[in-house]
C-alpha cells in the first residue's frame, strides 16, 4: 500500500472520483490546476493542499484590449532580402505568426527601429527608408545592387506565448487568446496589483499561489507555420518597450540599439559572449521585476497564503542565482524536470523553504494518445532525475496536464505509484543530503553562478545537436559523488581560484559564452589559471576552450590541455601523433563492448609536442589527452555527450586531474550503469540503476572489501553501511 505524502496532482473539473482515486493511487497530499483546467468545489474539499496558479501577466483581455499599446514588446528581424535595383521593399511579418505580432506602428519607428545592409553591416540612414503602416511594409531608396538587407522593428505581443504554446498544443479551437500585460506602464501595473488584490479575496481556499511565472516571458517566436521559429530560455528579448528604453537611457546615459537585441544579424542569446549593453539591459530589467515580485509576494503572504515561482514561462527577471533572490521572501520554486541538470537546477536554489519538480510527461495529448506508452518516458525522466536527487534533493514531486488523459494509461498510473513511493522511501532513508563529497569542481563561463545548472542550454533541457557535447558535461556531473559550483571569468580576474577548488572545467565552442571569447586576451586571466595549475590543480577542457586565434595559438591554454586545433597557419609544421595509451586511470574500468562518445569531432586537433599522452584519437582528431603541467595536470576532452559510460569517464578524469586517484575506489561501483551516495545519518548506503535492464554491480566498500549486488530495471537499492563506516570518508 502506497504512504502519502510530498505530491501534487493536477485536477481538472469535472473530475472528482478519478481524481479521488490517484490521490490515494499515488499518495498526493495536494493538488492543482493547470493552464485550461479549474477544480471543483469537491476537490477543494478532500482535504488536501491546493495549489492555485496565478498569471500576473495574462488572463485580463478585458483592460488589455482598451490598453494595447501596454503589451510587452520585442525587436523582431525580417528575412535578408536581395536588392535588385536601388528599391527594396521588405514585408515586416514575412516568416512571423500574425496572431502572435503585430507592429508598432505608433512609436517612431525611426528613432527606436534600424534597416541595415548586411553585406556592409552599414545601419542606412533615416532619409533613406520609410514604413508603409497600411501594408507593415518598409520601403528603402537608394540600395546597392546585389546587397541584402534587414529591418529590425518593434513589435508588439499579442498572444501570450505559452497560453499559444497550449492552445496550439491541446487543440484549444476557438477559445479566446489570452493578450499578454506588461506592467512597465504605470497604469498596467497598477490595474495588475489590484487584479491580484482581488484574486486573493476571491479565493480563500488556495494554500499556495504558484505564480507562473511573473511578468516577462523568454524568448519565444513563432514563424508563420505555426512552429516555434526562436526559442532561448534564458533570453530577455521580449522585456522592451519604449518606455523602458527612454528610462534606461536615462539611467545608464545611453540608449541600446536595435542591434543590441539582435545582434549583428541574428537574436542575442546566452551563448554569445555577454556585451555591457547586455548585462546592463538584464540588471535593469531584474531590479524592476524583482521590486514587483516582492510587492506580489507581500501580499499573498498578507492573505495568509505561501508563494511559490514556477521557474519557467514569464520568468525572465528573476533567476534565482542572481545574489539578492532571497529577499523576494518566495517560500518555493517548482520547475519542470526534464533531466538530472533541470533538477540540480531547481534543488539548489538558495532561499527559499522547499523546492518542487513537475516531472515528464505532461499530461498532454501530444504523448497521451493511442498507441503510445507514456511510461516508458516516465521512467527514462525518473532515472535522470533521481541519480541528481541522491545529490541534492527537491522536497516534492508531481505531474501536470490532465489526469483524464493518464488515467486511460494504466501501466503509466503504476508506473507513477512506483516513482512516487520510491521518491517518499528516498527521502525516508536519507533525512539528509549524502555524505561530504570528495573533490570540489568548478564549471568556468562568462556568466558564472548567476546561470547555475543553465550553462549550454537553448530550450531547457529538451535536446540540441550543437550543444550536446557540452551539457553532457553538467548532466554527468549532476548526479556524481563531487560538489559542483559556477564561477566566472570575471571572479577569476577579481578573486583568483578559491583554495577548495580541485578541478575546473572550461568548455564550449568558439566565440562563445562559454569558451571566452576574446577574454583570453587578458593575460592576467592565462597568468591566474596557469600558475593555479602548475601549484597542483586540474583543469579539464572540452571541445575548444579557451579558443581564440591569438599570438600563433588557438586554445590559449594549449601548453595545460596538451593539445591544439590547426587553424590553417601551420600547416607546414608536422604534427606527430605518439601511439595511444591503453591502460590508464581514466579510461581503467570502461567496458570494452560500450566506448565512450566524444561527440561532434573537433576536427584538426593535435598534441602540442612528445609531452602530452594520447588516450583516445581517431585519425586527425584528439579526443582524449592527459598532460603533467608542474604539480598539476591537464585533461582535453573533445565531447563529452551525457551516457553512463560517459558519466564514469569524466568522474574518473576529475579524481585523476586533483591528483586524488586514491579517493576514487572507496564507494565506487565497477558498472557504470550503477551509481552509489552514502548517507551516514540514517547509516545507509544506496545503489541505483540507471538503465531499464537489470545490471550487476561490485560495491566497493571502505577497508577493502566489497559487496556484490544485482538490481533490476531502474532499481534503487538501500543497503546498511558495513561496520568499517565508523571510519570517516577521506
Amino acid at each position: 500500500m502506497s504512504t502519502t505524502g510530498r505530491f501534487t496532482l493536477p485536477g481538472e473539473e469535472h473530475f472528482v472520483k478519478q481524481t479521488e482515486e490517484l490521490c490515494q493511487r499515488w499518495g498526493a497530499d495536494a493538488i492543482r490546476n493547470s493552464d485550461g483546467t479549474s477544480l471543483d468545489k469537491e476537490l477543494l474539499g478532500l482535504g488536501k493542499k491546493v495549489y492555485s496558479a496565478y498569471f500576473p501577466a495574462r488572463g485580463y483581455n478585458g483592460w488589455i484590449r482598451e490598453h494595447m499599446d501596454e503589451t510587452p514588446q520585442v525587436f523582431l528581424l525580417t528575412d535578408r532580402v536581395l536588392a535588385q535595383n536601388g528599391r527594396v521593399d521588405i514585408d515586416l511579418m514575412s516568416g512571423f505568426f500574425d496572431q502572435q505580432f503585430t507592429p508598432n506602428r505608433d512609436d517612431d519607428p525611426h528613432r527606436y527601429w534600424e534597416v541595415i545592409d548586411r553585406t556592409t553591416g552599414a545601419v542606412l540612414p533615416d532619409e533613406s527608408w520609410n514604413l508603409d503602416p497600411d501594408l507593415d511594409r518598409v520601403h528603402i531608396e537608394g540600395a546597392m545592387p546585389m546587397h541584402e538587407y534587414t529591418v529590425t522593428f518593434l513589435a508588439r505581443i499579442i498572444w501570450d506565448p505559452v497560453e499559444m504554446y497550449n492552445h496550439l498544443t491541446n487543440d484549444w479551437g476557438d477559445r479566446e487568446h489570452q493578450i499578454p500585460l506588461d506592467i512597465y506602464h504605470p497604469a498596467t501595473r497598477d490595474f495588475a496589483m489590484k487584479a491580484f488584490a482581488r484574486w486573493l479575496k476571491d479565493n480563500p481556499s488556495t494554500d499556495v499561489v504558484r505564480f507562473t511565472t511573473f511578468f516577462y516571458q523568454f524568448t519565444l517566436l513563432y514563424d508563420q507555420h505555426q512552429q516555434e521559429k526562436i526559442v532561448d530560455w534564458l533570453g530577455y528579448a521580449c522585456t522592451v518597450s519604449p518606455r523602458a528604453l527612454e528610462d534606461f537611457s536615462r539611467e545608464y546615459g545611453y540608449r541600446p540599439r536595435a542591434e543590441d537585441f539582435v545582434r549583428d544579424g541574428s537574436y542575442n542569446s546566452s551563448f554569445l559572449v555577454p556585451t555591457r549593453t547586455q548585462r546592463d539591459w538584464m540588471d535593469f530589467i531584474s531590479r524592476f521585476v524583482r521590486a514587483n515580485v516582492a510587492t506580489m509576494v507581500d501580499m499573498t503572504h498578507a492573505a495568509g497564503k505561501e508563494a511559490m515561482m514556477f521557474l519557467g514561462d514569464q520568468w525572465i527577471g528573476t533567476e534565482p542565482y542572481r545574489p539578492g533572490f532571497s529577499d523576494l521572501k518566495l517560500d518555493a520554486v517548482v520547475g519542470s524536470v526534464g533531466d538530472g541538470t533541470t533538477l540540480r537546477m531547481i534543488a539548489d536554489i538558495p532561499g527559499v523553504r522547499y523546492t518542487e519538480g513537475r516531472f515528464l510527461p505532461y499530461f498532454f495529448p501530444d504523448t497521451f494518445h493511442e498507441g503510445n506508452d507514456p511510461s516508458i518516458e516516465g521512467l527514462d525522466n525518473w532515472r535522470k532525475a533521481r541519480r541528481a536527487i541522491l545529490r541534492s534533493p527537491i522536497s516534492r514531486m508531481g505531474y501536470g496536464g490532465y489526469p483524464s488523459l493518464a488515467i486511460k494509461f494504466p501501466k503509466f498510473v503504476d508506473t507513477v505509484a512506483a516513482i512516487a513511493e520510491e521518491f517518499r522511501d528516498l527521502h525516508r532513508h536519507t533525512g539528509s543530503r549524502p555524505a561530504a563529497t570528495q573533490l570540489t569542481v568548478a564549471v568556468l563561463n562568462s556568466w558564472g553562478a548567476m546561470r547555475s545548472w543553465m550553462a549550454y542550454t537553448v530550450a531547457h533541457a529538451l535536446p540540441n545537436q550543437q550543444t550536446a557535447s557540452y551539457y553532457g558535461i553538467l548532466e554527468a556531473l549532476s548526479g556524481m559523488r563531487v560538489s559542483v559550483r559556477f564561477i566566472s571569468f570575471d571572479d577569476l580576474l577579481s578573486q583568483g581560484v578559491d583554495p577548495d577548488i580541485d578541478v575546473i572545467i572550461c568548455g564550449g565552442p568558439e566565440g562563445t559564452a562559454f569558451s571566452g571569447g576574446t577574454v583570453w586576451k587578458n593575460p592576467e586571466l592565462v597568468r591566474i589559471l596557469r600558475t593555479w595549475t602548475e601549484n597542483g590543480g586540474g583543469l579539464i577542457g572540452v571541445g575548444q576552450p579557451t579558443a581564440l586565434d591569438w599570438q600563433g595559438r588557438f586554445f590559449q591554454l594549449a601548453d595545460i590541455f596538451g593539445v591544439d586545433q590547426e587553424r590553417y597557419r601551420t600547416l607546414s609544421v608536422d604534427k606527430h601523433f605518439s601511439p595511444t595509451i591503453q591502460d590508464h586511470f581514466i579510461i581503467h574500468d570502461l567496458p570494452e563492448n560500450a566506448p565512450a562518445d566524444f561527440g561532434h569531432p573537433i576536427l584538426d586537433t593535435y598534441p602540442i609536442d612528445g609531452h602530452t599522452s594520447l588516450l583516445r584519437a581517431d585519425g586527425g582528431q584528439v579526443q582524449l589527452a592527459v598532460r603533467d603541467y608542474g604539480s598539476g595536470r591537464g585533461v582535453y576532452l573533445s565531447g563529452l555527450p551525457y551516457s553512463a559510460v560517459n558519466a564514469r569517464l569524466l568522474e574518473r578524469a576529475l579524481f585523476w586531474a586533483a591528483h586524488k586517484e586514491e579517493r576514487y575506489r572507496k564507494w565506487s561501483s565497477d558498472n557504470p550503469e550503477c551509481e552509489v551516495a552514502v548517507f551516514p545519518q540514517s547509516e545507509t548506503f544506496c545503489v541505483i540503476n540507471n538503465s531499464e535492464m537489470a545490471q550487476r554491480t561490485e560495491i566497493r566498500l571502505p577497508g577493502g572489501t566489497s559487496r556484490a549486488l544485482d538490481l533490476g530495471p531502474s532499481a534503487m537499492v538501500w543497503q546498511p553501511l558495513p561496520s568499517e563506516k565508523r571510519d570517516h570518508e577521506d
